[in-house]
């Protein structure tokens, strides 16, 4: 069987029907943005959590009990009212260290995390608690000994200080760990649905290959080469039987390389020239193609053939007023575009097969797809991924 580049060179000089009139009117796509991000909404809010209970309690505690088993407050009594005005400040110190080292917890995580840095996250993240707590701690220290008109006491200024950095660091410790274990909770959910999602694109890519009218058309093509050119009508046969063999393949895989899904691409738009003749038309860019010569960007299986498939089904095609499908590169993208013109006896359509890429293009590549339509163009934008 000759592969699929050999196969596309061939079918261009094949007899072209001229379009088919009897294939279903579908309507325009309409997404539900809502509905598109609530996954991503569903696994942020599984690894966040409300500590704002624990953060009160804890600054509470932190800042009553330290002050009282290191004697910051010397002689003063209970019933004098510095004695108040101390446990006050010291609560309210507490809230600070608490507050500013969580904030440096949760920048961090923006941007390191312990399985690609964790050196350099551990490094960070005690120096940054150190340098903060550290200073606070004395600047607050100073002041309620200027403020209760006591001496400063160094030792207990050093063991407050160091007090409040062990604490500092067991309370982000278990910060950690509570994320660490929500995170691995997370991603074994997101595991479990991508592997519903992929079985569910391979289902609905087989479903859209086997659908009755474009069954009929690639029958009616076949039957025309059998007669005239028995063996450009094997080779038909041939690539109709590498398509359904790459979305079976696909299954296999969770990103496939670029230049294979062109190659793909083009393979099943061969067969779709071949039922509508010059009335589909398909431009990829020069620079998608240079891309694709780097082995190392991977997109999501099958979205490319879902997008030029989908552009055939919802818009009108004619000889004297062609479909184009244009591909070109983005910014770690591929955008693919076409004019809209909506068959006049559209259905309805849930856009479920666009909900199902933008979901399949969040697990795999960490972003969604980007839509852009208006009343001349309809734009998508599938992310792609750059391996090392």
């Amino acid at each position: 069987m000759k592969d699929p580049e050999a196969l596309a060179a061939q079918l261009p000089s094949l007899p072209r029907p001229e379009p088919d009139a009897s294939a279903p009117k579908p309507d325009t796509v309409t997404l539900n943005p809502d509905a598109l991000w609530a996954l991503t909404q569903a696994e942020q809010a599984a690894v966040r959590f409300d500590d704002r209970p624990l953060m009160i309690l804890g600054s509470v505690a932190f800042g009553l009990a330290i002050p009282l088993l290191t004697d910051l407050y010397g002689p003063i009594p209970a019933s004098d009212g510095r004695f108040w005005i101390g446990c006050a400040l010291f609560i309210g110190l507490a809230f600070a260290i608490w507050g500013g080292n969580r904030w440096l917890l949760f920048k961090q995580r923006q941007h390191l995390d312990w399985f690609s840095h964790p050196v350099r996250k551990l490094l960070m993240l005690v120096t940054a608690n150190v340098i903060y707590t550290a200073p606070v701690t004395v600047i607050g220290l100073l002041a309620w000994f200027q403020l209760a008109g006591l001496p400063v006491d160094r030792n207990a200024l050093q063991v407050v200080v160091l007090t409040n950095v062990i604490c500092v660091l067991f309370v982000t410790h278990a910060y950690e760990t509570l994320f660490l274990i929500r995170e691995r909770e997370s991603d074994m959910t997101r595991v479990e649905r991508l592997q519903g999602l992929r079985a569910q694109a391979e289902l609905a890519a087989l479903k859209a290959q086997i659908d009755p009218h474009f069954l009929f058309n690639s029958l009616n093509s076949l039957g025309h080469l059998i007669t005239h050119d028995p063996q450009r009508a094997r080779e038909f046969c041939d690539a109709l039987a590498l398509v359904y063999r790459h979305v079976l393949d696909s299954r296999r895989t969770d990103l496939a390389v670029l230049a294979d899904e062109l190659s793909f691409l083009r393979l099943y738009y061969r067969l779709l020239e071949l039922r509508f003749g010059a009335a589909v038309q398909l431009d990829v860019d020069a620079r998608l193609e240079q891309a694709a010569r780097d082995e190392k960007w991977l997109i999501t299986p099958l979205a490319l053939q879902t997008l030029l498939e989908n552009a055939v089904k919802h818009n009108q095609a004619a000889l004297d007023a062609p479909l184009r499908v244009a591909l070109r590169l983005g910014e770690s993208a591929v955008e693919v575009s076409n004019r809209r013109r909506a068959r006049s006896s559209a259905l309805a359509t849930s856009g479920l097969g666009l909900a199902n890429l933008d979901e399949r293009c969040r697990l795999l590549t960490g972003r969604a797809i980007e839509v852009r339509t208006d009343d001349d163009s309809f734009v998508v934008r599938v992310p792609m991924l750059r391996r090392s």
